[in-house]
C-alpha cells in the first residue's frame, strides 16, 4: 500500500511548466530516497542523449504536474521511473537548489527529497519519458558501503554523506537544506 506523510506533502505549488518552470521560477522536483529492507538506496544510471559517455547516478523523481502535492510527485514519479508502487513515504530529509545543462538547455530545479521504504526490490522501466528512454541507463540498489566507495559521479554530489548520516542518526526533525548544486 502506498502512503504519504511528512513535511510538505501537502503544499500545493504552481504547475510545472517544463525546465525553467513559468515566469522564470524553478521547477519544482520531487525527489525519493528509497530504501529496501537491507537499507540499499535505488539510483538511476543516467547519461548525456548526446554524449552516452558522460554517465551519473541519481535518486528516482521528476517535475511536480498540475495540482499535484510534492508528495503525489514523488510516489507518482517512483512508479512511472521504476515500477515500484508497494512504498511507505516518509518526512522530507533535504531540500536543494540545482543548476545544469542537459539535452541542450539548462535546467533550474528546486528538489525535495522523500524519504521512502519498500519491499519491493524488482524494478521495471517500461514508464519512461520519451526523454528517459534516451537517457536512463538503468536502476541500481546500492549499499552504502558501496556509494562511499564508488569513483562514479553521484547526484547530490554528498549523497554517500547524506545517506550514511540519515542510516546512524534517522530523518532530520526538519528538511537540511542543500548547498546549491550547479553544473
Amino acid at each position: 500500500m502506498t502512503t504519504a506523510s511528512g513535511a510538505g506533502g501537502a503544499e500545493r505549488p504552481p504547475a510545472d511548466t517544463g525546465a525553467h518552470g513559468a515566469a522564470g521560477r524553478r521547477r519544482r522536483v520531487a525527489r525519493v530516497v528509497l530504501l529496501d529492507p537491507q537499507d540499499r538506496i535505488l539510483l538511476m544510471h543516467g547519461f548525456e542523449p548526446e554524449d552516452p559517455g558522460r554517465m551519473w547516478w541519481f535518486t528516482p523523481g521528476g517535475g511536480l504536474e498540475g495540482e499535484e502535492t510534492w508528495a503525489e510527485a514523488a510516489l507518482r514519479e517512483l512508479a512511472e521511473e521504476t515500477g515500484i508502487t508497494d512504498v511507505e513515504l516518509g518526512p522530507v530529509l533535504w531540500q536543494r537548489n540545482c543548476s545544469f545543462l542537459f539535452d541542450g538547455r539548462r535546467w533550474d530545479q528546486d528538489e525535495w527529497f522523500y524519504l521512502a521504504r519498500t519491499r519491493q526490490t524488482a524494478t521495471v522501466l517500461t514508464g519512461l519519458t520519451e526523454l528517459e528512454r534516451r537517457s536512463v541507463a538503468g536502476l541500481r540498489w546500492w549499499s552504502s558501503a558501496a556509494l562511499s566507495a564508488t569513483r562514479e559521479t553521484v547526484y547530490p554530489t554528498r549523497l554517500a554523506e547524506l545517506l550514511r548520516t540519515l542510516l546512524d542518526e534517522g530523518p532530520p526533525s526538519t528538511p537540511i537544506v542543500l548547498v546549491p548544486e550547479i553544473a
